[in-house]
């Protein structure tokens, strides 16, 4: 009889708060521990796999191993993406609901979303001239959702453009506590799915008339196929209201890394310079690094399909799977010198799918890749030139970013004054803003 005692696994402890309180460093201190990336731990109740690394990457975004439905807490689903959401399907019913999107990955789509949103940028800098203070977070975020609002057909009155930009912002700005913030985000998001819901059902009752091939049109008349020849139910205004903020509430998130680009000129002004050059390649690198360096998503999640083993780690069936998305921006394997902002990386090494997730990763007109992100990309290197050529001051200020936020931004929502439209004098900036 073998005497030898058999080594007993300590059961694991929930970390749930722990995450929460930590912010983006939780999970990277639990995958440092050891070279596969890979760690055991307790999410919401449930075991949990924790990965890491582009091979990790295409393994998450496998439906074979991790689904998505049932996987997201219904805070997020309250706050971020909606009930019913594209987020929450998977398989053949998120191929289906994801058709809705395809149209965002197409150039003109993407050309047409950054000329709405620059000309809206170009409306505002002459009010900000008059000013002699402003917040370039909330006025990128208003700017941002202008412009969105015209590129998706969706009526927009001038007067309500800030609450709507201010509902849009709080619905992100929520997702990740249960604080204040996140009630204040389930409040934005009900007036705001109320809104585009009546707007759905006035455009199919024949009240209201939506641009022809527009993103409402879209909308209003997308329905989820149950497989040929049946042509699938209408989705309800509601749902349909969901998906419509799923296109603009992530555009007016671009207000985040905005002002992350002008944190990054502020305290680069080398790299302003190089934008004011006008290389298109350039300021594509600058968009990826700011993606990469400055935090958004400290780490996505979903269910494991089947019982799963990574590097020697297990999950059961239905437990919690872990993808480090900010451990991963800067891992330094990948990267060298991951703490060092340098857009010159991304004209030496292209980005690769696989290693800048901050979209997330897998194919974007299939899988769960945000179909969104050529529109972010292209909006953050439009906005990011207009910065650097924008003459403003920075006036003291506290611009710490707390990586226990999440979402974190400067904490002032970075100041400006003193703005002056590019290429106007500083005098005749002056007098308009006493006028």
């Amino acid at each position: 009889m073998d005497a030898t005692p058999r080594p007993t696994r300590r059961p694991l402890i929930d970390r749930t708060l722990a995450a929460t309180a930590t912010g983006y460093t939780w999970l990277p201190r639990r995958l440092r521990a050891g070279p596969d990336r890979v760690a055991r731990t307790r999410l919401l109740g449930r075991p949990a796999l924790a990965v890491r690394g582009p091979d990790a990457v295409r393994f998450f975004y496998d439906e074979h191993n991790v689904r998505r439905h049932g996987a997201l807490p219904e805070p997020v689903r309250g706050t971020l993406f909606g009930q019913d959401a594209v987020h929450t399907l998977d398989g053949a019913a998120h191929r289906q609901r994801k058709r809705f999107f395809l149209p965002l990955l197409q150039a003109d789509r993407i050309a047409g979303a950054v000329e709405q949103v620059t000309r809206a940028w170009d409306e505002a800098v002459p009010d900000w001239a008059r000013r002699s203070r402003v917040v370039l977070f909330d006025e990128a975020a208003v700017v941002l959702t202008r412009g969105v609002h015209r590129w998706a057909g969706i009526p927009l009155a001038d007067a309500e453009a800030a609450q709507v930009a201010a509902d849009l912002v709080a619905m992100v700005d929520g997702f990740a506590t249960l604080g204040p913030r996140h009630w204040r985000a389930r409040r934005a998001r009900g007036r705001q799915e109320e809104r585009l819901a009546r707007l759905v059902r006035d455009v199919r009752s024949g009240r209201t008339t939506a641009e022809a091939g527009s993103l409402l049109e879209r909308a209003a008349g997308h329905r989820d196929t149950k497989g040929e020849p049946l042509p699938g139910e209408p989705l309800t205004a509601r749902t349909a209201a969901v998906e419509l903020l799923n296109v603009v509430r992530p555009t007016a998130a671009v207000a985040w890394f905005v002002v992350f680009a002008a944190h990054a000129l502020h305290h680069r002004p080398e790299v302003a310079r190089r934008l004011r050059e006008g290389d298109p390649v350039f300021a594509t690198a600058f968009a990826h690094e700011v993606r990469r360096f400055y935090p958004f998503a400290p780490f996505v999640g979903g269910r494991a399909a089947r019982d799963l083993s990574w590097h020697g780690r297990s999950v059961p069936a239905g437990g919690v799977v872990l993808l480090d998305v900010y451990g991963q921006l800067h891992d330094e394997d990948l990267w060298g010198d991951p703490y060092v902002f340098r857009p010159e990386r991304f004209q030496q090494h292209p980005a690769a799918g696989d290693e800048l997730i901050a979209q997330g990763g897998g194919d974007p007109r299939t899988g769960h890749r945000c179909p969104g992100e050529g529109v972010v990309l292209g909006l953050l290197q439009a906005l990011a030139v207009r910065l650097a050529h924008l003459e403003y001051e920075v006036p003291a200020q506290d611009l710490r970013i707390s990586l226990r936020r999440v979402p974190t931004r400067p904490r002032s929502g970075f100041v400006i004054d003193a703005v002056r439209p590019p290429g106007r004098p500083a005098a005749a900036a002056a007098t308009a803003g006493t006028a």
